[in-house]
């Protein structure tokens, strides 16, 4: 273990050495097509071609979304003459290599849930690549006298079964409002810190999901956004008391937010979750309900000038598509032991902190804590049951061109069940990324 942790702050520090200065993002010009040119403005061409390539570049940026695991500023934009239709097309190849020694986590992200409380000889160490976070995505923009700019973006990976390509993204967005999938109002892009591990901390939340979503900004520093999102409801039945049932109500999530610094760099968001999840009960034989809640503070903090801190704090009951260590776990509804056929909503909570420093504009490092609990009432145990995860990271980034980018990771995390087995697992792994 020592040894492995020395050879990594080694290759940090040689990682550390480059000091060069990372090209403006103020002077990027992006490479634009313009079409229609020979048709529409045979006299003009070059003066219009100028003009509609400067205005793409200006539809683009005003409709760029900060954020962890947001596709950049477009390299190449196709355009019409008149700037009515843009078109991005661009992606991201990416390989990720790692090594899991003195327990493993069962799975190429790292994730605190999956990890064994048995150690045996199958689990102990394990060599794995991944190319599967790899993205192609479209991105069009209408610009429109009535709607202003329609945006309708599709973005897809190949996390798919067997590295099928899935879908991450499909939605449009005007005037506030977006319709499609992307990811949930609960989740804020700007408060999650950069690793190599594309899950990330075990308390955080980037899940996907259908959304009607309305965001409204009141001026630099206020915003408020409100979605009804698909329910997915995720639980544990006992077999002759209680069964699943259709869902009939959407998931209903809200945020504010203020923003101050330059660039609106800082936040603070207030985020809130209720959900109204139904079961059968057998032993009446009814449909029964349960409300769900969840309340979340999050933020990201930029001081010092080269300094960043992401963080966030979530509680509530029936809440496990809201914490990524609890995703699918089945505890969004569990038995209610002292009455046959009713069920009960679990409290959990999590929080993490991370903090980032900026060595120079193409270096940086970052290292965090996060930890996501389960509390069971009434008596409910069942002894294998997940009831506390935890995941510490520490990694460098560098750039080595403005779209290529290479990171070196360290992962440590436990998992504790109810009956207080425990197990942990050790990651080391790397990337090479390349967007275009």
């Amino acid at each position: 273990m020592k040894r492995v942790l020395l050879l990594l702050v080694m290759a940090v520090s040689a990682l550390a050495i480059p000091k060069a200065q990372a090209q403006d993002s103020g002077s990027y010009t992006p490479h634009v097509v313009v079409l229609g040119l020979y048709k529409h403005h045979p006299s003009c061409r070059d003066t219009v071609e100028r003009q509609a390539s400067q205005m793409a570049a200006i539809i683009f940026d005003r409709n760029h979304i900060e954020g962890i695991k947001q596709i950049g500023r477009p390299n190449l934009i196709f355009t019409s003459h008149n700037n009515k239709i843009s078109l991005a097309v661009g992606g991201s190849v990416t390989l990720r290599a790692g090594y899991d020694f003195e327990g493993i986590s069962n799975n190429t992200d790292f994730i605190p849930a999956d990890i064994s409380t048995t150690m045996t000889y199958a689990n102990r160490q394990k060599l794995f690549m991944s190319a599967s976070t790899s993205t192609l995505h479209l991105k069009a923009i209408a610009h429109t006298r009535l709607l202003g700019d329609v945006v309708a973006f599709i973005e897809t990976d190949f996390r798919g079964y067997r590295n099928d390509m899935a879908m991450r993204q499909a939605y449009i967005s005007f005037k506030g409002f977006l319709f499609g999938r992307t990811y949930s109002t609960f989740c804020d892009l700007s408060a999650g810190p950069n690793t190599i591990d594309f899950q990330g901390p075990n308390a955080y939340n980037s899940n996907y999901n259908e959304v009607i979503r309305y965001t409204h900004k009141f001026n630099r520093h206020w915003s408020i956004a409100a979605a009804a999102e698909t329910p997915g409801v995720v639980a544990t039945y006992a077999t002759d008391n209680n069964a699943a049932q259709t869902q009939r109500i959407p998931d209903f999530v809200a945020y504010v937010q203020y923003g101050w610094g330059r660039y609106q760099k800082s936040h603070l968001r207030v985020s809130g979750v209720v959900r109204t999840m139904y079961y059968r009960d057998l032993i009446k034989d009814d449909n029964q309900k349960q409300v769900g809640y969840g309340v979340q503070l999050s933020g990201n903090i930029a001081f010092a000038r080269h300094f960043n801190i992401c963080m966030n704090g979530v509680y509530g009951k029936g809440i496990t598509p809201y914490l990524q260590d609890l995703t699918g776990s089945g505890l969004d509804l569990v038995p209610n032991p002292k009455t046959e056929g009713e069920m009960q909503m679990p409290t959990m909570w999590g929080w993490f902190a991370s903090l980032q420093y900026n060595i120079t504009p193409r270096i940086f490092v970052s290292g965090g804590y996060s930890e996501v609990n389960v509390d069971h009432s009434n008596g409910y145990s069942v002894g294998g049951e997940y009831k506390k995860g935890q995941y510490i990271f520490a990694n460098i980034f560098y750039n080595l061109a403005p779209n290529c980018r290479i990171a070196l990771e360290y992962l440590y995390g436990t998992r504790k069940n109810q009956d207080g087995a425990k197990g942990h697992a050790n990651r080391i792994q790397t990337m090479i990324q390349y967007k275009f």
